[in-house]
């Protein structure tokens, strides 16, 4: 049976944390994605990789210092065996992989696997990491995702009307869909190219020899015109040449994108989170009796001032409790429930700037001495020294003001850690560099949890922050990078705007904390998949 179905593929999607075949935030929103397109009812069918040994465990000396081990994922644990396995002239030879289904209201999400009998040690080695080995892994990873994704889902039973490809790591299917016979102009018509990177270093490039390798015949002659360079083959650029419809994951990141891309109009569709999914427990116990219907339509959160004082409070004592039980059997750390908790859990890249908050150790001892603890979680890359070195940086001024200020850092972060922090903690502070955090969805998940936001205007911050009634701007909106103005920025933050709200009292409090669930009625999933729809229900209306 034949069904038309709108192509989704990422390089990366998270389901759930044992299935750690994603690094970050693309991958949790692929995933988020995909539920909320189950929940709508959409004809979408995704498709990714499967990495058995994934992104890589993270572990933490005293000192800070990072390694890791790859722990092998057996898909058998959380995949359904379809079956079905597809053959991919490669290096003179043929590649295999065996397909692997995830269902989510019946809605499928399949894996591609190299793990096979018949393959070379080299062609079975592409499926073990998720942005582990060099540019001649990483350009067959793609052509697998782009092109054996296209030929997996065919052998499936799939009729591609369109596709969504997020971020450029999945271009090459567009170009597998030429050579099957769609015209350049029934590819712009039924493409979607989502770009989440604003800096042009993030972007994959790879040389036209390489490409030409790998992709043979499948390679259009005008390749190197579409992206205007004679040397290298930016995949975000040939999406954005190939592709009828770009959209980036903020107003703010469509803007940054606009420059990036010249000529290219560039629509924001501002990213958002499964609500179900990133709820707590007890805060969802709450909605249940209070906001009748979240479930089903999360608009309904934009109600949350129908929730009383004394139930709020308890289902976030519930949710802190939570946190700092985790916080204690994890790393020995006692904090209090008195105490302002502040939370920072992401992807340790440099421009997130995690240990912006110690530039200072004797200011953030006469700010928060008694007052705050901190809680931090998140990987640098393997091979991200900047990023590793921003860990041991946190652990040294942990070590500094730790008689006054505790700090945690949770070793390994996951899905589940991200949810005990994002409805655990008080305050979820980011202060990356503007504008390079394209859109995050930490902190919606936070404000969904009724957590205010402390944050720099960056990403989905500038479209959501009242200042002061559901969270807290650091700065004003300055894209010139200054750390020591934007430290300076985040201590006055908390001194004279943060601490006095939280000193205030509880009926304060509540005020923020029922805005800020509010305000998360505007980043959800069931929001965003319905401005995609716009573009889905589009795609195949023109032969």
């Amino acid at each position: 049976m034949v069904q038309m179905s709108v192509a989704y593929l990422s390089a990366e999607v998270g389901f759930e944390s044992g299935l750690h075949t994603y690094s970050g935030g693309l991958g949790v929103l692929a995933g988020d994605h995909i539920k909320s397109a189950a929940d709508a009812g959409i004809d979408l069918v995704g498709c990714t990789l499967l990495y058995r040994k994934g992104y890589g465990r993270q572990h933490l000396d005293a000192a800070g210092n990072q390694t890791e081990t790859y722990v092998e994922i057996d898909p058998h644990e959380f995949l359904c065996d379809t079956g079905v396995e597809i053959q991919l002239p490669l290096d003179g030879t043929t590649l295999y992989s065996k397909v692997w289904m995830y269902r989510i209201k019946g809605l499928p999400t399949y894996f591609l696997d190299t793990r096979h009998p018949e393959n070379s040690s080299e062609h079975a080695s592409l499926g073990n990491r998720l942005y582990g080995g060099d540019d001649a892994t990483r350009i067959r990873q793609e052509y697998l995702l782009g092109v054996g994704g296209i030929r997996a889902l065919q052998a499936l039973g799939h009729e591609i009307t369109g596709m969504h490809l997020n971020e450029g790591h999945c271009t090459f299917a567009m170009l597998e869909m030429l050579h099957q016979g769609w015209t350049r102009e029934q590819l712009r018509q039924r493409c979607l190219f989502t770009t989440h990177t604003p800096v042009p270093a993030g972007h994959d490039r790879f040389s036209w020899e390489e490409v030409a390798t790998v992709l043979g015949e499948l390679l259009p002659a005008d390749a190197s015109r579409l992206v205007n360079d004679e040397d290298s083959c930016s995949m975000s650029h040939l999406a954005v040449a190939l592709a009828g419809q770009v959209n980036a994951v903020s107003n703010l990141n469509a803007y940054v994108a606009s420059r990036m891309f010249e000529g290219t109009h560039i629509h924001p569709i501002t990213n958002g989170v499964h609500h179900e999914t990133w709820t707590s427990p007890a805060l969802a116990n709450l909605y249940d009796q209070y906001l009748k219907g979240w479930r089903e339509d999360p608009t309904v959160l934009a109600h949350a001032g129908r929730i009383p004082d004394t139930e709020l409070m308890e289902a976030r004592q519930e949710s802190r409790s939570v946190l700092r039980d985790l916080v204690r059997v994890s790393t020995g750390v006692e904090f209090s429930a008195e105490r302002l908790t502040i939370g920072f859990a992401r992807r340790f890249a440099t421009y997130k700037r995690a240990n912006l908050v110690f530039s200072d150790l004797e200011r953030l001892r006469a700010i928060g001495a008694g007052k705050i603890q901190f809680i931090f979680a998140g990987k640098a890359h393997p091979r991200d020294e900047g990023g590793k070195q921003l860990i041991r940086d946190i652990f040294e001024g942990a070590a500094q003001v730790v008689d006054e200020i505790p700090v945690a850092f949770l070793e390994d972060y996951s899905m589940d850690t991200g949810l005990a922090m994002t409805s655990g903690v008080d305050i979820w502070l980011n202060n990356p560099i503007r504008p390079m955090e394209a859109s995050g969805t930490s902190g919606m998940k936070a404000a969904m949890n009724g957590v205010p936001n402390c944050s720099i205007l960056d990403g989905w911050w500038p479209e959501a922050c009242e200042h002061g009634v559901n969270g807290w701007k650091i700065g004003d909106g300055e894209d010139e990078r200054d750390d020591e103005r934007d430290a300076k920025a985040v201590y006055d933050t908390l001194e004279h705007e943060v601490l006095p709200a939280w000193e205030d009292g509880p009926e304060h409090w509540n005020d923020l904390m029922r805005a800020s669930i509010a305000t998360s009625a505007r980043f959800t999933g069931a929001r965003m998949i319905s401005e995609y729809l716009r573009f889905y229900s589009n795609f195949g209306s023109s032969s």
